[in-house]
């Protein structure tokens, strides 16, 4: 249900997400739900994986600097976000003792399709910040057990991979055992985004493999822990999580149907097709061609063809979606294009597909602007990620002897 996220956002946060599956896990396992602080929390995203996996973390600190995105995650969390800059929070402003913490700083800087300045640059370099007060609860022996750092793959390559060797000894020089994995939400959703997952650990009981698996540690990452030094090599853990599922949803089963929506003139639809390249414009003749309906999605590129700057379209019938991105990240907005009866409409992605295509359910809160709740969406982690995640590696590694919250 779209409308403005106008809840009122506080200073002191409290209480729980909104969601019946960390609820009714509490009960079952008779034990207070192991508790999770989210920093960088945008919707709230990270939480709702969290909430619903395992046996169900609860958030009850969050944090985001800006102000919109706080107002989208207490439209949907009993949880209000602080919202400010992570540099200007202290230990104090945290309550109690997390079981984790997890953060999704800033991947701009890191990103493959950024300027790459990394962790040294304004935004990335918010982790150090979410770092620094890692250490100050440590310091007050208040801190958690485990710690979840997301980013964008550009992190295992960026600064000549020095960013990925700097969080992990950060981790590793703390006393956590670390590893990390590469998760893409094409295996649980119709979206093409893979994400890396850099996780430490305390203690015993996260289920570790004896090396890489290939479905969650690619060749890149294998390099990337090949290039570490000896403190984070020797804290390595080669973490191991359950086969996905074989996905059973396409791109068309996250629609919204034809009547729902608004589809472009036939002028403007063939304006956007003028921007395909051949190749391109051979998958869409094939699609037409074959007669039946087949549902697409696209996204416009700049690329350089004879030294020039062009900008393409670039059109996918593979029942997936390109990844989502935020509204200032250039192809962000993608399109849905249909061919049928031997015509070809397009339109525009709704953000309620976006919120679909991030494993988001119809009763979350949306932003009532369609730029907010892409930026909303774009910058998210899809829930059923995170959920194999809590299920398959966070939780077990918590174990029946996890240190509750004060």
């Amino acid at each position: 249900m779209e409308g403005a996220a106008d809840a009122r956002v506080k200073s002191v946060p409290s209480g729980a997400p909104r969601d019946a599956d960390c609820a009714s896990l509490s009960v079952m396992s008779n034990r207070p739900a192991p508790t999770a602080f989210e920093f960088f929390a945008g919707g709230g995203l990270a939480g709702l994986g969290l909430a619903a996996g395992g046996r169900g973390f609860r958030t009850v600190f969050a944090n985001d600097l800006c102000p919109a995105k706080a107002r989208g995650f207490a439209a949907n969390h009993d949880v209000a976000p602080v919202v400010g800059d992570v540099w200007d929070l202290t230990p104090a402003d945290l309550p109690g003792r997390p079981d984790l913490c997890w953060a999704s700083s800033p991947c701009q800087d890191v990103s493959l399709a950024g300027a790459r300045g990394g962790l040294e640059a304004r935004r990335s370099g918010a982790f150090w910040g979410f770092w620094r007060l890692m250490r100050g609860l440590d310091a007050e022996g208040r801190g958690p057990r485990v710690v979840v750092v997301e980013n964008v793959i550009g992190l295992l390559t960026s600064g000549d991979g020095a960013d990925f060797t700097a969080v992990c000894t950060a981790m590793a020089e703390a006393g956590y055992r670390v590893g990390a994995l590469e998760m893409d939400a094409a295996h649980w959703l119709p979206q093409s985004r893979p994400r890396l997952f850099i996780v430490g650990v305390r203690g015993d009981g996260a289920p570790e493999g004896t090396g890489p698996d290939a479905v969650f540690h690619s060749a890149r990452l294998v390099a990337a822990h090949a290039r570490l030094p000896g403190v984070a090599k020797d804290a390595w853990a080669w973490w191991r999580l359950p086969a996905p599922p074989r996905r059973n949803l396409d791109l068309e089963a996250v629609l919204q149907p034809d009547a729902a929506v608004d589809w472009f003139a036939p002028d403007e639809t063939q304006r956007l097709l003028a921007l395909l390249a051949p190749l391109h414009r051979a998958r869409l003749d094939a699609a037409v061609a074959a007669g039946r309906r087949t549902v697409g999605a696209a996204f416009r590129r700049v690329r350089v063809e004879r030294g020039e700057k062009v900008q393409r379209l670039e059109l996918r019938f593979d029942g997936l979606a390109g990844c989502l991105r935020t509204p200032s990240g250039g192809s962000s907005r993608q399109y849905v294009v249909v061919c049928q009866d031997g015509a070809v409409r397009a339109r525009r992605l709704t953000g309620r597909e976006c919120a679909r295509l991030m494993g988001v359910g119809d009763d979350y809160v949306l932003p009532s602007s369609q730029s907010a709740a892409l930026k909303l969406m774009g910058d998210a982690v899809a829930v059923p990620v995170v959920r194999a995640l809590t299920e398959g590696l966070l939780s077990p590694a918590l174990g029946d002897g996890a240190e509750r919250a004060a």
